[in-house]
């Protein structure tokens, strides 16, 4: 492998729609002088509700077309994928690397809480496979771990309601079939990544002393190691360049992915693609 000419290559990043851009916003932060491609799967989302099956298989075809442009370390930035595909991914594209988010998400749980109750906000999938369970406990064998499904907060953040009493009632209502233990938890942990959004709306419901995390900024602190280990981060001084990929939808793209990204897109700044 070419370390010099590697260096240079852009970071993947693919997500089923918009709510990877969180991830995406907090690798800029931490690395502000690497390239990042973005791939948001728009014409399949939401994966959360699909079989595992399908999920693979989309999550490979993304994976595969930002291969294919030339990377030099893979983001899974969608916590179904991560529970689902990663091991698919990571044979798929080896010797590249592949970072998911739910074992960084996982990990910061567990450094903040530690022996804690931890209740994980995700969707169907995530929830089914048991990801964050099944990661926290390899982790910390002392902690105890709720899962929860909570598909209309994705279509909350989707659709920009980021504000007002409906994402209350609604997560009220999710977390009212939980115990009062399980309903105020040590830690909650955003197990998608639409959730940073409702962040605001999320602490008003749980308790002030619960800690909450949010995998995207821990997915950019382990993809910087990552890179850094294997002598690949970039060494321009300049600002990295975006390029923004998606499979339908540039005019919704821009306007709901400008909430996540901080800062506003025009539909001519994302370029459709066919997988």
């Amino acid at each position: 492998m070419n370390i010099a000419r590697t260096k240079n290559l852009p970071i993947g990043i693919f997500d089923s729609g918009v709510g990877g851009l969180t991830v995406l916003k907090a690798l800029r932060e931490a690395l502000p002088n690497e390239d990042l491609i973005y791939l948001g799967d728009t014409a399949r989302l939401p994966y959360g509700t699909k079989s595992p099956a399908s999920i693979a298989r989309y999550a490979c075809r993304a994976a595969g077309h930002l291969q294919e442009q030339g990377i030099k370390l893979l983001v899974v930035a969608c916590n179904t994928a991560s529970a689902v595909a990663l091991d698919a991914l990571r044979e798929q594209m080896h010797p590249l690397p592949v970072i998911g988010v739910v074992e960084p998400g996982a990990m910061a749980a567990v450094k903040a809480r530690p022996r804690g109750s931890h209740l994980v906000l995700a969707t169907e999938a995530t929830v089914r496979l048991g990801a964050y369970r099944h990661a926290i406990e390899a982790l910390d064998e002392e902690a105890s771990v709720t899962e929860l499904a909570c598909e209309l907060l994705v279509s909350l953040a989707e659709e920009g309601w980021l504000d007002g009493d409906i994402g209350v009632d609604i997560l009220r209502r999710y977390l009212d079939g939980l115990d009062d233990d399980r309903r105020q938890p040590d830690c909650v942990i955003l197990g998608c990544t639409h959730f940073p959004l409702l962040r605001d709306t999320i602490a008003a419901v749980i308790d002030d002393a619960t800690v909450i995390v949010d995998s995207a900024s821990t997915t950019a602190v382990v993809a910087a190691a990552a890179l850094s280990d294997l002598g690949l981060l970039n060494t321009q001084t300049e600002p990295g360049a975006l390029t923004l990929l998606a499979t339908d939808g540039a005019t919704r793209f821009a306007r709901v992915g400008g909430q996540f990204l901080g800062e506003d897109l025009s539909p001519d700044d994302i370029r459709i693609v066919d997988l």
